[in-house]
């Protein structure tokens, strides 16, 4: 979906005073409507200062640049491959990734970061305290650039703006463009890694190939081979994460069963799930299904060796979560389980893979919280067995065709 076109352009940003009409990338209609509201009032104040504030970037001011992808591990991944064309493009500046607790440590070793800030910001970790505190250290910091990588309202209120600093660049397609100096366009759809570098693609990098900046250590990969049977198996290794951040993402444990049965029985694989400390039950439910055995890695090793394991696997095998998007970066070939979320958006990218998904119309307004549809969740539920053994079958047999070419 293309942006309107009556838009007026007010120092990078697009008003929508009077009659103006703008794009939301926000499917709740409620958070839409209040969004909505909240930009007319905001543009309404800041349309003169931005009028008289009106300046274009320039490369030479940008010393110190801050990344702001705040939630969720997943989205954070997503992100990654923003900072190596970044640091091309500004080389001598130094980079700070702003992000949340839990992803904070994917970070480590990253050749393309200079420091990291980590806060479980109250909008979306509810319950989290210390806001006050992190912020008075944000604004301690004197940033040349920040880049707010979700359009999210709350992210430029109350992080990017908050930081004051010279240029504050994102897109606006979800709320508070008037506080941002500088709005790349939005075409449409399309990945989250490419919704990401559209954004350092708008400041002039180039980018030829993707890169991650996830490295696993020597000795996290040593870890990984130990949880996996020490490396030395001929057997395939076929990894399957069957819990994710939201239940109508989560295909049925029973299934997951199944399919881990076949996976031993007709294709003679070793299979290992994986999963958070909170996920072992989950799993551990599963394997009471199963008439073979499987590995429970759940809550072992922390989330760079998880994403070392992820590296050592033949194929990876799992729902529209985080690790999927490990698997990506780690270009371990996967079979991704989707049902209400868009894989165009979400999707494996990159590496050897298949999504599994069913055509459903009400998929592209879902908000994946709630299903409306009456079938509940038939989106998830009409994935067969059968469904993802073929597809997990097709993958391997790639696999062996390459290694015969090679």
């Amino acid at each position: 979906m293309a942006p309107c076109r009556s838009h007026v352009k007010v120092n990078g940003c697009w008003s929508i005073l009077a009659g103006d009409k703008v794009f939301y990338k926000i499917i709740n209609r409620k958070k839409r409507v209040a969004t909505r509201v909240a930009d007319l009032l905001g543009y309404s104040i800041w349309a003169p200062v931005n009028l008289l504030a009106r300046k274009p970037l320039n490369p030479r001011e940008i010393k110190e640049i801050l990344v702001i992808r705040t939630a969720y591990i997943g989205d954070v991944v997503m992100t990654m491959p923003v900072l190596k064309p970044l640091k091309e493009l500004y080389p001598e500046s130094r980079i700070t990734f702003l992000t949340c607790g839990g992803a904070r440590e994917l970070l480590k070793g990253n050749p393309y970061v200079d420091a990291v800030l980590s806060h479980d910001v109250f909008w979306f970790y509810p319950g989290s305290k210390g806001f006050a505190e992190f912020l008075k250290e944000l604004r301690s910091k004197r940033y040349d650039l920040v880049i707010e990588a979700r359009a999210d309202v709350r992210d430029i209120m109350f992080l990017a703006y908050a930081a004051k600093a010279r240029y504050r660049l994102s897109y606006n397609v979800g709320g508070g463009g008037f506080l941002l100096t500088h709005t790349a366009p939005y075409p449409g759809v399309k990945h989250k890694v490419e919704y990401h570098l559209d954004l350092v693609r708008h400041l002039g990098a180039k980018i030829d190939f993707i890169e991650w900046g996830l490295v696993p250590a020597k000795e996290e990969l040593l870890k990984a081979d130990g949880l996996l049977g020490g490396g030395g198996l001929t057997a395939l290794k076929i990894g399957i994460h069957p819990g994710g951040r939201k239940a109508l993402k989560s295909w049925a444990p029973e299934r997951f069963a199944s399919l881990a049965d076949r996976l031993i029985t007709e294709l003679g694989a070793s299979v290992y799930f994986s999963g958070s400390p909170d996920e072992k039950e989950l799993i551990d439910g599963i394997q009471k299904k199963m008439r073979n055995k499987a590995v429970n890695l759940a809550g072992k090793g922390g989330l760079r060796v998880g994403m070392a394991v992820i590296k050592r696997l033949d194929l990876f095998i799992t729902n529209d979560s985080a690790p999927l998007h490990l698997a990506s970066a780690m270009k371990t070939p996967t079979v991704a389980i989707f049902g209400p979320s868009k894989s165009i958006e979400t999707g494996p990218y990159g590496n050897l893979n298949r999504v599994v998904e069913k055509d459903y119309p009400c998929r592209y307004t879902c908000d994946e919280d709630v299903c409306n549809f009456r079938n509940f969740n038939e989106c998830m539920d009409s994935i067969t067995v059968d469904d993802v053994f073929n597809a997990a079958s097709r993958v391997i047999g790639e696999i062996e065709a390459d290694k015969v070419c090679q």
